[in-house]
């Protein structure tokens, strides 16, 4: 079984991250800060055409290509590397128990056959892949094997947009876990480091809210919402007759009319508190939790001026913006207060910017 993208190892550095979500290419190149700490070197945030990618879907890959291609002119690197990732919904994991004594052809062999009962496609048609993620909690002789498995039309429709900018593909991972490592970086701003606290990440993009809720560095619940930035695209759509592009521009620059704060927005930022606050009851009533200690807000919506008031207003919990790179020096190309606002939707761009550092 060959694998050419490995989902967990990356061979060559340096990296740059590349976040393809519904409404933008994303991209961040970190760089070794020395004594154990990190530098943003640089960054770009490239809209796409609406449509071009749809539920995590390339469907216009030349469009999708053509926008790569340039946030990586803008972006300023040498670097020709990039780690990717996919959609948690296009990729089946599984974490299974093996014998810790395997030697590696032997783990790949049981991989295979274990994977056989739970991808409900050919293993001809899927890129496989599996990583050591540590000891067994039931037995010292065995070790805990998390396995992943996504279709390859997924994994080489990424592929094709990276490759027809130019780029070249070395690490496909999982878009939920390169936003957990970029949370590790937010999660130790909060009291105590996060440490025993259950914190919600809430991820609010242009069609889907994702929240992950987590403890010590282990998610316990995840769940989608159909929500997100795009409906407030299309309110000011309908309110001042704009086009889509018009309006996401006008939201980026904030130059709308001066009743759109109260009439528009406003109403807008409630509907996402409330969403919140569902998700939360939803995370109540499906586990043995009852509360939750931080909600960290992330996605393009997260930097709406007092979003985070009004959603800790709504559910009367500490409520945070994610921005993981807090304790990273930018480098001298960087506006910090650009930066500031960019942040929360560089979530998982900056997860795949840290595989650099993989060991």
């Amino acid at each position: 079984m060959q694998i050419d993208l490995s989902i967990f190892n990356p061979k060559a550095r340096p990296l740059i991250g590349l976040d393809i979500s519904s409404s933008s290419v994303k991209m961040v190149e970190l760089a070794d800060g020395g004594k154990g700490t990190r530098r943003i070197d640089r960054y770009a945030i490239e809209p796409l055409p609406r449509d071009a990618v749809v539920d995590g879907n390339i469907a216009n890959l030349e469009a999708v290509a053509e926008a790569v291609k340039r946030g990586w002119k803008r972006l300023g690197s040498s670097t020709k590397f990039v780690a990717m990732a996919l959609p948690a919904a296009a990729v089946i994991t599984k974490k299974i128990i093996l014998p810790a004594n395997l030697q590696e052809q032997e783990m790949e062999v049981q991989v295979e056959s274990e994977a056989n009962q739970y991808i409900p496609f050919a293993l001809e048609e899927v890129n496989l892949d599996f990583q050591i993620v540590g000891p067994a909690p039931s037995s010292p002789d065995e070790v805990e094997v998390l396995i992943a498995a996504s279709r390859k039309e997924k994994v080489e429709d990424r592929v094709a947009c990276a490759e027809a900018a130019g780029l070249r593909p070395v690490v496909m991972d999982v878009e939920s876990y390169a936003a957990q490592a970029a949370f590790e970086l937010v999660e130790k701003q909060l009291p105590d480091e996060g440490k025993n606290q259950i914190i919600a990440l809430v991820d609010v993009g242009a069609n889907v809210m994702n929240v992950t809720v987590i403890r010590n560095d282990q998610p316990v619940y995840t769940r989608e919402q159909a929500f997100g930035g795009s409906q407030l695209t299309q309110d000011i759509v309908r309110a001042y007759g704009m086009s889509n592009e018009e309006a996401e521009a006008a939201k980026r620059t904030s130059s709308l009319p001066e009743n759109y704060e109260a009439e528009i927005l406003s109403p807008f930022m409630d509907n996402l508190a409330l969403e919140v606050s569902r998700a939360l009851q939803f995370f109540f009533t499906s586990t043995q939790y009852n509360e939750v200690n931080h909600i960290v807000l992330a996605g393009g919506c997260a930097v709406i001026q007092g979003l985070d008031e009004v959603v800790s207003g709504r559910t009367q919990v500490n409520t945070v913006v994610a921005n993981p790179f807090v304790s990273m020096v930018p480098s001298s190309r960087i506006r910090p207060k650009n930066l500031v606002s960019d942040a929360p939707s560089l979530l998982v761009a900056c997860g795949l910017a840290l595989r650099r550092f993989d060991q």
